[in-house]
């Protein structure tokens, strides 16, 4: 568990240390005093929580608070649906991709925790992405999530670069349930 000092989140918030201390004191900012000092700890959640609640922004602390999800689709529906299920308030960011080029530009710059790839974009450009992206060793850890199309063709592909699939049409939520499991996994979301 990673605990901050009160002159730590001072910086983080951009505020003086002794405003940090008032917060703390008043019990608006939770954490606890070390035994046989005055000196204050703030746990990593309840920093995260009290920037959320307050809207203040994370800075550093997003990318290990927030899963970082690139939605791979042309469906507009789609992604709207996705996008309304993964909130910022549920930790989650989004980015999106139109096409397996805008993805691997997306993936480079915004370093998403799992990637959601829409095989209706096309199925060979869809396992294309998939398989390079587990070639390249900073993404084989990524969650990686095919949304297959329910056209009644049977769909055969090496699956063994995908984590999970969903089946079109399939519940936005459990997706996004889901992703919360997957991505909790690897790092710790509040």
């Amino acid at each position: 568990m990673k605990v901050f000092t009160t002159g730590q989140v001072a910086k983080i918030c951009k505020v003086a240390p002794r405003t940090v201390s008032k917060w703390f004191d008043s019990g608006r900012l939770k954490g606890y005093r070390i035994p046989g000092s005055q000196d204050r700890r703030i746990p990593r959640e309840y920093l995260i929580k009290f920037l959320k609640e307050h809207g203040m922004p994370l800075g550093d602390l997003e990318d290990e608070a927030m899963a970082k999800c690139l939605i791979v689709a042309q469906d507009q529906v789609l992604i709207e649906n996705l996008k309304r299920e993964l909130p910022p308030e549920n930790s989650f960011k989004v980015a999106v991709a139109a096409s397996g080029f805008e993805a691997g530009i997306q993936a480079e710059s915004f370093n998403p925790d799992c990637i959601i790839v829409d095989f209706s974009i096309g199925k060979i450009e869809a396992v294309q992405i998939c398989q390079n992206l587990r070639k390249n060793i900073d993404f084989t850890d990524i969650v990686l999530i095919a949304l297959l199309p329910d056209d009644g063709q049977p769909m055969s592909f090496d699956r063994s670069s995908i984590n999970e699939t969903f089946k079109k049409p399939f519940d936005a939520h459990l997706l996004a349930e889901r992703l919360r499991t997957l991505v909790g996994a690897k790092k710790e979301l509040v």
